[in-house]
């Protein structure tokens, strides 16, 4: 029997020009209606392929089918058994790269919306449900959790939802990891981070900020206090170019400036942790940290934004839709283009960005084919601001406190199938594991690891 063709819905965005101008949220989300004509699109496949494509395993068509009948707190349930952050995921998740890319949908017309439609069940959720009810018997155990971004509030949520007594560590005054300092509020509103952190505080999880492990309380001292450790710590520690130049006033990581922005408030007038606005701002790097920097950038002011990227448009590693957004606003690329050095002016400015124009040969390890120096290429663009957004890794001052933890060349903490470390006791993912990736990622590491502890503390 055939299958009736039906459009996908579109996300409805906020005008480009004025959005480029405040951090308002920049996609508006589905209503009732559209998300029930989404949902109605999923052909509930016997064998859900887009499940397979999902980290976290959430039970899609099942989800899907209660919200085409407009059953939007059981959608809301169904979610909740394997994804604690919905609301969170419908945004930043890279869904046409996971469980979209695996809808059966996407060979007829175009895939379900999954993720928007995720979104809708995560935003009513929050604004309509009442406080979780645990059913879990209080048990004694306790598991520390050291760091509360993705894979840590995951952790956390499956640990409460067990019995178990649970204390989050963060070294921010704020809880939530990358999802406070590092995605811009025009992605991912903080008020909708902190509603799901607050779910978290209701369902008995401990948190405590300003918290430093390595520095505060020691990885010792966690291990001796509680039955289980997990560390989440993400990866924090941003990569540079290594270029000459780069010590220059007005170079500065995408870490820092984002989290500048997005924790401390940055772009408020009377702000107490300023950042430099640029005129002329070049952002080194073409992943989502990049058109978050560039996108931000433009918020606060710069007449021109270029994007500098060693490869081509396919290579690009950011979503489809961020680079879209972002040339929607006004950023512009610089692509097959690579930065060789940074000049200055007496007063140790940076002024500009020395460049070279590359071609593109054979594949590397990654799988992109690698950027290859077109000779006598040499160009010159005036910048007063240089934002590299070139990834991160793990933090160290973990494994630099702690020496009995093994960790990889990377400095990446090194785990079993079960997210265990060489250490008895604690485990360990998300980006400290596998340096920077999504949230979906780490937060399936999270998860993973929580059913290791809960069996390890007899908590299932």
């Amino acid at each position: 029997m055939a299958v009736e063709k039906k459009p996908r819905n579109i996300m409805p965005c906020r005008d480009p020009k004025e959005r480029a101008k405040d951090f308002k949220e920049v996609s508006l989300g589905y209503d009732l209606k559209t998300a029930k004509a989404e949902a109605m699109r999923c052909l509930q496949c016997k064998n859900p392929l887009c499940r397979n494509g999902c980290p976290v395993s959430v039970r899609i068509p099942e989800f899907l089918h209660a919200v085409a009948n407009g059953e939007i707190e059981k959608a809301g349930g169904i979610i909740n058994t394997t994804n604690s952050l919905p609301a969170v995921c419908g945004r930043v998740c890279p869904q046409e790269e996971q469980c979209e890319k695996m809808c059966v949908r996407g060979k007829m017309d175009a895939p379900v919306a999954i993720g928007n439609v995720e979104r809708f069940v995560g935003d009513y959720m929050l604004k309509n449900a009442g406080k979780p009810k645990s059913t879990a018997k209080k048990s004694d155990k306790r598991v520390a959790i050291v760091g509360s971004g993705p894979s840590s509030l995951t952790c956390a949520a499956s640990l409460a939802a067990l019995g178990a007594k649970v204390t989050v560590y963060e070294a921010f005054h704020k809880a939530g990891g990358v999802l406070v300092y590092g995605i811009p509020e025009f992605r991912l509103p903080k008020n909708l981070v902190e509603s799901e952190i607050n779910k978290l505080s209701g369902a008995g999880v401990e948190i405590k900020t300003n918290t430093v492990i390595g520095k505060t309380l020691t990885m010792d001292e966690l291990i001796d206090d509680y039955d289980a450790v997990f560390v989440g710590s993400g990866a924090g520690l941003p990569v540079f170019l290594g270029i000459e130049g780069e010590g220059l006033n007005g170079v500065v990581s995408a870490n820092e400036y984002l989290t500048r922005v997005n924790l401390m408030k940055a772009y408020e007038k009377d702000s107490i942790t300023p950042v430099y606005r640029g005129k002329n701002v070049c952002v080194i790097g073409a992943g989502n940290v990049a058109m978050d920097a560039a996108r931000t950038a433009l918020r606060l002011g710069a007449e021109t934004v270029t994007v500098v990227y060693r490869r081509g448009r396919e290579e690009m590693p950011a979503r489809k839709e961020e680079i879209f957004h972002a040339e929607e606003e006004g950023v512009k690329f610089e692509l097959l283009t690579a930065p060789i050095r940074l000049s200055g002016d007496e007063r140790r400015r940076v002024t500009s960005l020395v460049c070279e124009r590359m071609t593109l040969g054979e594949a590397d390890a990654s799988g992109r084919r690698r950027p290859v120096r077109v000779e006598n290429s040499e160009f010159e663009i005036k910048t007063d601001l240089v934002i590299v957004a070139l990834g991160t890794s793990p933090n160290p001052l973990i494994k630099d406190s702690f020496d009995r933890l093994e960790v990889n060349e990377r400095g990446a903490i090194i785990v079993d199938e079960n997210m265990q470390t060489n250490v008895d006791k604690v485990y360990a993912g998300g980006d400290a594991v596998t340096g920077a990736a999504t949230v979906i990622l780490a937060m399936g590491a999270g998860r993973k690891a929580a059913a290791a502890i809960a069996s390890r503390l007899g908590l299932n």
